[in-house]
């Protein structure tokens, strides 16, 4: 007895008022971008879609059929029509008379610019064939949740048949076979012997969907997915809390607490080959797996869908602890479980490499699943940490459905056993068949993917470095924190102006991407306020690699007599907050055990003696030995130096009107009192210049290229060393 249902799980999205009014390639993007917007459809970057259109050949006029399919890395939430890449149907469909084997399928690959269309130059993907050979107008293939547990139940084709059944549909079956001409090839004669089929089920894989109109192909998608939701969910709700055999580790009330104070180690530990930046997770369903019986054998077994473990390695480290022997125990299990987890990959690799196999990758996990505390992920940016960590949570989803539709024996004979693999290159464990290591090497050694590894751009100077830059609001502090983004750094701005700081941050998202800038609140006097603000950076990124601080006091009054008070906050936020800010952060430099650097604010004031500024003189002549007794202090990892730069007046806070015009008055400079702020200092800046051998007024950006060089990997043998950024200013010669 079959029913028609309608959605229950997913939303239509489809808007006619919008689809009416694009043209064929256009609805394509649509329907791809409306897939792409609901993580429960597909994940990032994972899945295409394509379009057979007819178009006007530019060469001889005609009419041809032209497959557009998504290009390759392209993401579908967001998707432009310029992301697709364009072929020839005809010739795609005459690269089969050159086709050698399953073999020698990756030469396939090399062939299908021949068939571009249009002079396009998206690269076509591995999936083109799967699509191309087809004999649909639209199709859709797709990595749901969903459809990935049914594709990885060791029952899977049985209850395929039931899901058939119950909710008339005529899906069809493929066993396991990697992406490529061969499958295009199996499914189109699978489809071909089927008259009828609404769909197919690729082993350990995924989904295929079809439509002869772009809004039946969504509308089926839609339907498809939802109905296997409907299915799956209503198995889940019959095991209840049996799933994953039931709970073994409750969730700790102080997890986050835990995962903050053990994250930077963590970081630390993953980044011994190179460095990583990490996301933390603590979503219910995440809790539930992790605390599970059943976890740490179903984490080793690793996942299925190629498009996850390319992310997330090969299997997670799973990290065997008792959340009542406290954080130090769970960072000696760490030690130990990282140290066999390298040893097998690198078993795992000698084991499957081949004479042409590209070289070993960083045997370091990419997902770390902790009972009772969560997971961390881990990335060569924040998107991709996050990224990572939402595959993994995909990957626990299909777990959870498969160990749901479990309620049948697994049959002699796996569904997902084919021409690829036997049944005895599979594990199965609760119901859920993980991808065999053979197969799973094929995909993350595959010469392909090596090739699309080395097509990406080269990586920036900072990249993969988290920097928090103090006094970031204003000045040479925002100078520090752009060009820092331009040089790929992920930036954190703290200052105690909380609007300066947002709105340098937004600057630097513009340089830089959203996810690569945050702003925070902080109050270098107050150990309490840097505390909080290092743990909003470590929460954020999982990592801390270097700290600027360009934060000072000038101290002024209109009579010039600098009260007790004034010298007292003068020494405590130029010098002992410096301390203070470097003490705190040194713990977190230690937690990583990896390079790190600070560079800190001093003044040519520190060497040159004057009147009237003997406060913020004197401060600065400490705060300059300070970085040479940090140094010491920190060596060898952590880089300890600073720079001494002239009178920077341009952009400065410490030179409000008032001290400016001050200023002008007893150098005798004459100015007009309708001037801006901005024409007063810019007087000041040019006398000061006058005194420097260069005759340059100090720009906070000759200030920020210092510090960045200093703070980056070309000063990699300088510590304890200030650098003067002066203009050449004779009073502040060493001598």
């Amino acid at each position: 007895m079959t029913k028609q249902v309608g959605l229950r799980y997913l939303e239509d999205r489809w808007d006619e008022a919008v689809a009416s009014k694009l043209d064929a390639a256009e609805l394509l993007r649509y329907r791809s971008n409306l897939l792409g917007s609901d993580l429960r459809i597909t994940n990032f970057g994972g899945g295409n879609t394509s379009s057979k259109l007819t178009e006007t050949d530019p060469l001889d006029g005609q009419q041809k059929t032209i497959l557009w399919v998504k290009g390759s890395g392209g993401d579908l939430g967001s998707i432009q029509r310029s992301g697709f890449a364009t072929l020839y149907l005809e010739k795609l469909h005459a690269l089969e008379a050159s086709y050698r084997g399953v073999q020698l399928e990756d030469e396939m690959v090399g062939k299908y610019p021949l068939c571009t269309f249009g002079n396009n130059p998206v690269a076509a993907s591995i999936d083109t064939p799967l699509h191309g050979f087809l004999p649909f107008a639209h199709v859709d293939h797709l990595h749901p949740d969903w459809g990935i547990a049914l594709a990885a139940s060791a029952n899977g084709r049985e209850k395929m048949e039931e899901f058939n059944k119950l909710y008339g549909h005529r899906l069809v079956w493929l066993p396991w076979q990697r992406p490529g001409f061969e499958l295009g090839m199996m499914l189109r004669r699978i489809v071909a012997g089927n008259p009828g089929c609404d769909g197919v089920v690729l082993g350990g894989h995924g989904l295929f969907t079809w439509g002869e109109t772009q809004r039946e192909c969504y509308r089926n998608t839609l339907l498809m997915i939802d109905h296997l939701g409907q299915f799956v969910q209503n198995h889940a709700a019959k095991l209840g809390d049996k799933l994953f055999d039931g709970g073994r580790t409750a969730p700790l009330e102080e997890r986050a607490s835990v995962a903050m104070e053990v994250l930077p180690f963590v970081r630390g530990q993953v980044s011994a080959r190179q460095r990583l930046l990490g996301t933390y997770c603590d979503l219910p369903e995440v809790l539930r797996f992790v605390g599970s019986v059943a976890a740490e054998k179903l984490a080793y077994l690793g996942t299925s869908c190629p498009d996850h473990f390319i992310r997330t390695k090969i299997r997670p480290l799973f990290v065997p602890w008792e959340p009542k022997s406290g954080a130090d125990e769970l960072k000696k299990s760490i030690t130990a479980s990282l140290a066999v987890y390298r040893e097998n990959y690198a078993k795992y690799y000698k084991s499957f490499a081949e004479a042409d196999s590209p070289a070993m990758r960083d045997p370091n996990p990419t997902v770390v699943l902790i009972p009772g505390v969560g997971m961390f992920s881990f990335g060569k940016n924040k998107t991709e940490s996050r990224i990572t960590g939402e595959f993994y949570v995909n990957a626990i989803h299909v777990m959870e459905g498969a160990n749901a539709l479990g309620d049948t024996p697994v049959p002699k004979d796996l569904p997902q056993a084919g021409p690829a693999a036997p049944t005895s290159a599979f594990k199965v464990h609760l119901n859920y068949v993980a991808l065999p290591e053979s197969e799973a090497f094929r995909i993350e050694y595959w010469a392909l993917e090596e090739a699309k590894i080395r097509r990406q751009p080269a990586e920036k100077e900072l990249s993969r470095r988290v920097m928090l830059v103090v006094g970031g609001g204003s000045g040479i502090g925002r100078e520090v924190a752009l060009l820092a983004a331009e040089r790929g750094a992920h930036v954190v701005v703290a200052d105690r102006d909380v609007a300066g700081a947002e709105a340098t941050a937004a600057d630097v998202a513009r340089i830089a991407g959203k996810e690569a800038a945050a702003a925070v609140k902080i109050d270098i006097r107050d150990r309490g306020a840097i505390r909080a603000a290092l743990q909003e950076v470590v929460a954020r990124y999982g990592a801390l690699d270097i700290l600027i601080n360009t934060a000072a006091l000038f101290p002024s009054s209109p009579d010039g007599v600098i009260t007790d008070a004034q010298w007292a906050l003068t020494l405590e936020v130029n010098v002992t907050a410096n301390y203070l800010l470097v003490d705190e952060t040194a713990k977190i430099f230690q937690e990583q055990g990896i390079d790190a650097n600070v560079v800190l604010t001093s003044s040519a004031n520190a060497v040159v003696s004057k009147r009237g500024s003997e406060a913020y003189d004197v401060s600065k002549a400490a705060l300059s030995h300070l970085v040479r007794e940090l140094a010491v202090g920190l060596a060898p990892k952590v880089r300890v130096n600073g720079i001494s730069p002239a009178t920077v007046v341009k952009g400065s806070t410490m030179f409000p009107r008032d001290r400016v015009i001050a200023s002008l008055t007893k150098y005798k400079i004459a100015f007009a009192d309708s001037a801006t702020d901005e024409e007063l200092r810019t007087l000041l800046a040019e006398f000061y210049a006058k005194r420097t051998l260069t005759h340059q007024p100090i720009d906070p950006k000759d200030c920020a290229q210092a510090i960045l060089f200093l703070a980056g990997p070309h000063a990699r043998c300088t510590t304890g060393h200030l650098i003067p950024v002066d203009g050449g200013l004779t009073e502040a010669f060493l001598r």
